[in-house]
């Protein structure tokens, strides 16, 4: 198997490496043995979080592994290594609120922000078959503005607009 994304954690323990990769799609846990691959390890061993890289290995069943299955890396290709001088702004810790929000575009990378950005868009996709269902029309306009832009939607029934 083949994952496009970037490494979202890592861990050393001796001559074994323990990168957790980030797709589009969630995470998963992989491992490699500085023995048995000694290439890939090489790859991994340096890379900080957030690089970007392309893994190839086997997948198989670990229950202690985040989704209960990980890779056996077999083969690493660092497509783009983030600098060390300017890693990656949000680590694996706590963070004031205007820290994330200034920094959103990258927030919304972690696990718990994209789960709730899932869960927003099917309960507006949700909400929109139900009205698309009763005969209503969103109707909406965009207004942008210093802070971003703000949307203002309104249902209306599909019937006064014929």
């Amino acid at each position: 198997m083949t994952i496009r994304g970037w490494l979202y954690n890592f861990a050393r323990v001796g001559e074994i490496i323990v990168p957790i990769f980030r797709d589009g799609t969630g995470v998963i846990q992989g491992v490699v043995s500085l023995k048995e691959n000694p290439e890939a390890f090489a790859a991994l061993k340096g890379l900080t979080q957030e690089s970007s890289v392309i893994v190839g290995g086997k997948i198989r069943a670990e229950q202690r592994a985040p989704g209960g299955y990980e890779m056996g890396v077999t083969a690493v290709q660092v497509l783009q290594k983030i600098a060390e001088e300017t890693p990656y702004p949000i680590q694996l810790k706590d963070h004031g609120v205007d820290f994330l929000l200034d920094q959103r575009h990258l927030w919304i990378r972690t696990p718990r922000q994209a789960a709730i950005l899932r869960i927003r868009a099917e309960a507006i996709r949700a909400a929109r078959e139900f009205m698309d269902g009763q005969g209503y029309t969103l109707t909406g306009r965009a207004d942008v503005y210093a802070g971003g832009v703000r949307r203002h939607f309104h249902a209306v029934r599909s019937e006064l607009y014929r």
